[in-house]
């Protein structure tokens, strides 16, 4: 890759200078904060529980673990983490943008959770916790918005404990062509009308759609992990790899 195109990178299907691609992400997320959870439930029918189900049991959290909750917006996973690890456990709910941030701090505490979770509000390709540190990470519908997927991998492989496991639930690519063409149909037909008719911003998911559209697939996602120094990486498609988690281990 040339110096030249180091500088750039992808916002949806749009090049954009590398260094300007967070800010723009933050302007979607600043603008679809409020309305975020309702518009993840009319998006996939709900299915995205059932998507974050499956990780919660794969990530097999035990009281006393400490768990990062990275990208975490308004806090699904974290709250479920939570009452897993219990008093004697933590969970640290990080998220790069302070209005997803304040929404997910909101939501918890409206529902008591309180005493184990942390907010911190840091930058995924560089985290800004010590090496070693944490047993489970997770990052949910995160990793695409990224802009140097690889430094943040090898940030996470950084501050996972050994023996620690990195999680990461992410849209991907459908594996069979009928469901690649109604998905495609969905995504840039009837999400931005949704988008435009619950937050009046049909731009910022037009954006998350292509956004998905630009994400590595399962295969290249796997080997990115497995650069990044984790092993016994591994991969499970979700309705037909509309979504899929990936695991990796730290040893």
């Amino acid at each position: 890759m040339s110096e030249g195109d180091q500088k750039n990178t992808h916002f949806g299907y749009k090049t954009v200078e590398a260094e300007k691609k967070a800010d723009l992400v933050a302007d979607v997320f600043h603008s679809v904060a409020a309305k975020y959870d309702i518009m993840n439930d009319v998006m996939s029918f709900g299915i995205h529980r059932l998507w974050k189900r499956h990780t919660i049991e794969v990530a097999a959290a035990r009281p006393g673990m400490k768990v990062l909750d990275l990208a975490g917006g308004t806090g699904d996973l974290t709250a479920k983490f939570s009452r897993l690890v219990g008093d004697t456990g933590q969970v640290v709910l990080a998220d790069i943008n302070d209005s997803m941030l304040k929404v997910g701090r909101t939501k918890l505490r409206d529902k008591g959770i309180v005493s184990n979770v942390n907010y911190v509000q840091a930058n995924a390709e560089a985290l800004p916790f010590p090496d070693n540190h944490f047993d489970i990470i997770t990052i949910a519908f995160g990793l695409r918005n990224v802009t140097d997927k690889d430094a943040a991998l090898r940030s996470m492989q950084r501050v996972l404990k050994p023996g620690g496991k990195l999680l990461v639930l992410e849209f991907s690519k459908p594996q069979h062509e009928v469901m690649r063409k109604v998905y495609d149909m969905y995504s840039f037909k009837v999400l931005p009308k949704m988008g435009a008719l619950i937050t009046q911003d049909a731009d910022s998911y037009e954006y998350l759609a292509e956004s998905i559209r630009m994400h590595p697939d399962q295969d290249t996602l796997k080997q990115m992990m497995v650069d990044a120094g984790f092993e016994q990486v591994d991969y499970t498609n979700m309705t037909d790899g509309v979504v899929a988690l990936h695991r990796g281990f730290k040893f």
